[in-house]
């Protein structure tokens, strides 16, 4: 009996090939990846011949050509930008395919593409919320969608069996399906990811003009708030400019936040430690971050939980993070989270390693009986 393809969940596989990946990148090569690793018929195209042979080698699927069969769905993963010319193509060119595009933008697209005076019928946009760092198919992993939202866009034009496929195509790659309209998708977006980025630029080219001294200081804290800012510039110019209103109403809020803490931090400036309005101001933006913080859900899309955080040292050499996960692992502890802070000049990293709260004591006794330095908080 042949076996079964089945989602990371566990379920059989719904998606039904030939399909068309248009765009070699990031997402494109992800979705071909793990739609290929599921046996389903995957062709690509890109207008780099270079992107195109880089996923095909990796082992995303093969070139489309006049010779490859009609695909069953497309899904075009270009820069949104030229995302309504792929879709309007795509549906011209295979008229009897489902379109969906994972472009990070959606009212401007669809405007444009249902502009285009072709039959929209079978297109439904998406867009999965993820991504990384770096951007083309060397950074493609077919796990990238599990476990993330994917949005399906409501649209009066869509079919509801062309829905059903783009839904299927999401749950196939591990994501959590959520449905909105364009306007609650670029208005979500804008706050949650566009403006986090530009914030993460912004605070990240203050690091231009420091001095060497100063960058030693760096810890944690600002390789958190700045891990963003290597992202792709072309990639963001392109996401951001296709979706400038809600990120101008997000940025407005946020300048006035910025002006009232200013404010503040100046009548410290002048008065000295203390000053009637500078406590005041600081604590004020604490205490919004934590209440903001206290909304992102936690694992697996659940509510936010506190862990208890236990922090070692790590020799930095080959094999003692992962001596440190089988150690963990051995006594029945799981990492929830983990973050590694490397000090300047030093060959050691602080592991922080976030772990259910009544097994943190637990893991601190056993990590020290191993040879483990704790260090004490």
């Amino acid at each position: 009996m042949t076996d079964v393809a089945t989602n990371p969940d566990g379920r059989p596989i719904q998606t039904k090939g030939p399909v068309l990946v248009v765009g070699s990148g990031l997402l494109g090569a992800s979705a071909a990846l793990a739609l290929r690793a599921a046996d389903i018929e995957v062709y690509l195209q890109d207008i780099s011949p270079t992107s195109l042979a880089l996923a095909r080698d990796l082992g995303a699927g093969e070139a489309y050509d006049s010779s490859s069969p009609e695909p069953a769905l497309v899904i075009v993963a270009v820069p949104p930008d030229v995302t309504a010319e792929c879709v309007v193509s795509a549906l011209k060119e295979h008229p009897d395919a489902v379109v969906t595009d994972v472009a990070s933008v959606k009212s401007i697209i669809i405007d444009e593409v249902e502009n285009s005076g072709i039959d929209t019928s079978k297109y439904v946009p998406s867009h999965p919320m993820a991504g990384r760092e770096r951007s083309g198919a060397a950074a493609a992993d077919r796990d990238l969608f599990i476990g993330r939202p994917w949005v399906v866009v409501r649209r009066a034009g869509s079919d509801a069996s062309a829905q059903v496929v783009v839904r299927n195509l999401a749950v196939d790659l591990g994501a959590t399906v959520l449905e909105m309209d364009a306007g609650e998708h670029d208005r979500g977006v804008a706050t949650v990811s566009h403006v986090p980025q530009l914030v993460a630029s912004l605070l990240a080219a203050r690091l231009r003009d420091a001095t060497e001294e100063s960058l030693d200081l760096a810890g944690q804290g600002l390789r958190d708030t700045t891990r963003i800012a290597a992202s792709d510039p072309r990639l963001w110019t392109s996401i951001v400019s296709g979706n400038c209103g809600p990120v101008v109403d997000v940025l407005h809020e946020f300048r006035s936040d910025l002006d009232n803490l200013i404010e503040g931090l100046e009548s410290g400036a002048r008065d000295g430690f203390g000053a009637h309005g500078s406590v005041g101001a600081i604590n004020a933006v604490v205490s919004a971050g934590n209440d903001g913080v206290s909304r992102i859900p936690g694992k697996h899309g659940g509510a936010p939980q506190r862990w208890a955080i236990v922090e070692v040292l790590v020799p930095d050499k080959p094999g003692e993070l992962a001596r440190l996960f089988s150690e963990l692992g051995a006594v029945g502890i799981n990492i929830e989270d983990l973050t590694i802070d490397h000090s300047a000049h030093q060959r050691v990293g602080a592991a922080r390693i976030a772990v259910e709260p009544t097994r943190a004591r637990d893991a601190e006794v056993e990590l020290e009986a191993r040879g483990w330095r704790i260090v004490t908080q």
